[in-house]
């Protein structure tokens, strides 16, 4: 199992315990309440089979990872949970008060999104509004007004947090997929404008030479002429786009660079003497020795050329100079050394070239040994991946607040035991809980040492306890906040030793304030509540983030990978070729006036390597340009569950369908899937693929896009996928229907 593996299984078993503790601590509390009230054998049967139900379907169905919260099982266990929570109260009134908490969290999970808050709402309402009938002070009807909002939260956060760790491994996944589908287009695009048309004209212009041998032997050598022209640059096309992909060895590069100037004559003289370089800083310094000695061969007379590599501890650069500088130098020079300023700049780096008065030419680039980490473009992706760290981030500062106001309630209640001034101090006391737990305990960017870490301890200790020895009251604050932050911020082993000995010394309190078994229980089992959930939240949001960066370094990897594998592919299959025609054109010219007959034969070898190597060309530029129409869907399925998009798939089997249709349908359903990420705020999304009648039919629907922004957005990749279309005889349609969604509809006969 690997590290990524081992993180998120433990991240999902974590979660899975606190789930469990903390929904049996609910449980526990109530049924505690329900002994307090009257232990009758009828009292205690009933109570412990209507718990033991409601904590089934909370763990089995609604808290389940992987279950499907919109099936009609769900909304069935829905209802019998509203039963469960609501019907009871008339044997059980306040100790049931906190069972509908798991009717809210469990709205929250199966309702979609424009009920399942106003469900949410009704729920908390309800709760105060019956507890009204057995209590009339106002501090206790807040209390149950905010106990089953805050319960409902943490049902919600810790059922959710655990498919959103799953759904961020799956949609992290894609994303590496679709990094790497983005670099394969790019080499499609690469090859095609940098080698289809290079190998079209050397075709034809082959073809005409061929036809020309013996009869118009001027017109003959024009064109192979030409032809050389072209397989010489088409060679560098090939080595340049190469090498961008490859990571180039400076060393191999200095005795390449040392062989090619002795064997034209030019007296060479390199001296190299640098510190270890980053891949990026080495390839870069090669790429200018290589560009270098190019363009000394190509555009000078040199006969002399000194290399030399020498840097400190922090910059490392290369000096190029020869003797042979041209009088235009400027004009000679092309767009060589415009990529190399390119590349040098964009690690930190700089590139000079200069031509002095005694016509001795200089090229001086410098480069940091250890360049800064490159961004990676600002590609605009589905915003559902960052979901789950942000919904973690609301979710725990809301639970946090929330049990906040639920201790000052009980300052409410007893304010005449605490007057203005406790309840001032009592109120600052959770105000400071509150503070720490989330600016320094729950915060991800926040690295504490030890001290300080035992610094926020103390302060929380203060705030917790002083309250409660000051004025005799344990219900004053949030010691579970202290149980928490001690599993958070020690070492494992101390953190929940000093976790379980914060739960177990408010039960001592209790007991000696002089309070009875059952507020004891509650004292401790609602400690150990609020620590796990503190403790569970902030972790799994940590492990998600951690997760996060994993499938970054996944997605850079597997672009690596594929950019080596090109580099493999463009030099195996386009360098021989284009080395063949090169050398056998330059023959071709030689024998043209000699041996005609010759000259035709070689040109017809000519044509024989041009052809495969177009052939090549496009089988390349095929193998990363198509695109499968099934993994498109099931991306499409993991980014907009992601986005929490509910999203519904009917497809056809399409198998059978021509490959260029379903290359089509393809296109159209990742931009179509991308304008609704990038553009709209929907809740729900159709994906309907049909066949009837020699016409084939995708629909892409959803509900998220108003009336005013529809035109302006749609840019130029609604036009684009209309040309592909049209290319195959069929249509495109985009706009608003009468049911008030936006469809984006392809229409492709079969014929």
């Amino acid at each position: 199992m690997t590290l990524r593996q081992e993180r998120s299984s433990v991240s999902r078993r974590l979660a899975y315990v606190v789930i469990s503790v903390v929904f049996a601590n609910f449980l526990g509390i109530a049924f505690f309440y329900v002994l307090q009230a009257g232990a009758t054998p009828e009292r205690i049967a009933g109570s412990l089979a209507c718990l033991l139900t409601i904590g089934y379907l909370q763990l089995r169905v609604f808290s389940k990872p992987g279950a499907d919260l919109r099936s009609v099982k769900a909304y069935l266990a829905l209802g019998a949970m509203t039963l469960l929570a609501f019907v009871p109260v008339v044997f059980f009134p306040q100790a049931w008060s906190g069972m509908p908490g798991f009717v809210a969290g469990s709205a929250l999970l199966v309702l979609p999104n424009r009920v399942r808050w106003l469900a949410f709402g009704t729920v908390a309402l309800s709760n105060a509004a019956i507890q009204s009938f057995y209590v009339d002070v106002v501090p206790q009807l807040v209390y149950y007004l905010l106990s089953p909002m805050v319960a409902g939260l943490v049902v919600y956060g810790l059922s959710r947090l655990p498919s959103l760790v799953k759904q961020l491994e799956t949609v992290r996944s894609e994303l590496a997929g679709l990094a790497v589908s983005q670099e394969r287009l790019r080499f499609a695009r690469d090859l095609h404008d940098l080698l289809g048309v290079s190998l079209s004209a050397i075709t034809l212009k082959v073809e005409l030479a061929r036809r020309q041998v013996g009869e118009h032997t001027e017109r003959a050598q024009k064109e192979l002429a030409e032809i050389l022209g072209i397989a010489r640059e088409a060679l560098t096309d090939v080595r340049a786009v190469a090498s961008s992909y490859r990571e180039l060895s400076l060393t191999d590069e200095i005795e390449s660079a040392r062989s090619v100037l002795t064997a034209a004559g030019v007296e060479t003289a390199i001296e190299a003497n640098h510190t270890d370089l980053s891949p990026r800083s080495r390839t870069v310094l090669a790429t200018v020795l290589r560009e270098g000695v190019t363009n000394l061969l190509r555009h000078s007379h040199a006969t002399r050329c000194s290399i030399t590599i020498s840097g400190t501890d922090r910059h490392v650069s290369i000096d190029i100079i020869n003797d042979g500088a041209p009088a235009e130098a400027n004009a000679e020079r092309g767009s060589g050394l415009a990529n190399l300023a390119t590349r040098t700049t964009a690690i930190g780096g700089s590139l000079l070239s200069q031509t002095s008065p005694d016509r001795t030419y200089r090229l001086h680039a410098e480069v940091p040994v250890d360049p800064v980490t490159e961004e990676p473009a600002r590609d605009e992706r589905p915003a559902g991946p960052m979901i789950a760290t942000r919904f973690a981030q609301i979710l725990l500062t809301a639970v946090v607040i929330g049990y906040g106001l639920m201790a000052m309630t009980f300052v409410w209640y007893g304010y005449a035991k605490f007057g203005p001034l406790g309840v001032t101090v009592v109120a600052a006391g959770i105000a400071g809980t509150a503070a720490l737990a989330l600016g320094m305990v729950s915060r991800p960017l926040v690295e504490l040492d030890l001290p300080r870490r035992l610094a926020v301890l103390g302060g929380i200790a203060l705030c917790v306890y002083v309250p409660q020895l000051v004025y005799g009251d344990p219900f004053s604050s949030v010691p579970g906040f202290l149980a928490g932050s001690a599993a958070l911020l020690l070492p494992r082993v101390a953190g929940w030793v000093g976790f379980f000995a914060v739960a177990l010394g408010q039960g001592v309190i209790f007991d000696v304030l002089g309070f009875d078994s059952v507020d004891v229980a509650w004292g401790i089992m609602a400690t150990i509540n609020h620590g796990l959930v503190l403790y569970a939240l902030t972790r799994l949001r940590s492990m998600v983030t951690e997760l996060h960066e994993a499938r970054e370094e996944l997605a850079n990897a597997a672009v690596t990978q594929e950019r080596l594998r090109f580099a493999r592919d463009l030099h195996d299959l386009l360098g021989y070729s284009l080395s063949a025609i090169t050398l056998k054109s330059e023959l071709t010219h030689r024998l043209v006036t000699i041996d005609p007959e010759r000259a035709r034969q070689e040109l017809g070898e000519v044509l024989e390597i041009s052809r495969q190597a177009l052939a090549d060309v496009r089988s390349v530029a095929l193998s990363y340009r198509e695109l499968s129409f099934d993994e498109e869907t099931q991306s499409a399925q993991a980014l907009l569950s992601a986005a929490d998009i509910e999203v519904t798939v009917r497809i056809d089997e399409c198998d059978r369908l021509p490959k260029d249709v379903t290359v089509t349908l393809a296109t159209v359903l990742r931009e179509g899937v991308t304008n609704l990420l990038r553009h709209s705020k929907a809740e729900h999304c159709e994906i309907v693929l049909s066949h009837a009648r020699g016409l084939v039919t995708m629909d892409i629907v959803n509900d998220g896009i108003p009336t005013t922004d529809r035109k302006s957005r749609d840019g130029s990749g609604i036009g684009n996928l209309t040309t592909r279309v049209r290319a195959l005889g069929g249509d495109l349609h985009a706009g608003l229907t009468p049911e008030h969604t936006y469809r984006l509809r392809a229409e492709i006969p079969l014929n």
